[in-house]
């Protein structure tokens, strides 16, 4: 649910703080960040390198639990992201419908841009 003091859109003359607004749109091709790091991460193995898309921006913001879960966070707050990545990018044998995809929530530090 959104809060009333919730920015959705920049304001004229007004410059947000980083991680203010979402950094990707909904209907967005992203992909998910393809990294290793050590330790216990919250992105699966095989969703790392996928193409997917923004189905939804999850309000409100939340602090990076993985960064929190090692005690380097101090209170920052960014956007997770409800991701669609296609069955068929995941598993190239997928024998169901070529519609049929995984839906999951990613936060903002995996995922990248993709050219259009």
């Amino acid at each position: 649910m959104k809060s009333a003091h919730t920015p959705t859109k920049k304001l004229d003359g007004v410059v947000p703080a980083f991680g203010e607004l979402p950094i990707f749109a909904v209907g967005q091709s992203v992909k998910v960040s393809d990294r290793a790091p050590v330790g216990h991460y919250r992105v699966p193995t095989y969703l790392r390198g996928k193409t997917a898309v923004v189905e939804a921006i999850m309000e409100p913001k939340a602090v990076n639990n993985e960064e929190e879960a090692f005690g380097r966070n101090a209170g920052s707050v960014r956007h997770y992201y409800r991701i669609a990545v296609p069955m068929t990018a995941i598993w190239s044998d997928y024998a169901g419908s070529p519609d049929d995809g995984l839906r999951i929530e990613v936060f903002e530090t995996w995922l990248e841009g993709v050219s259009e």
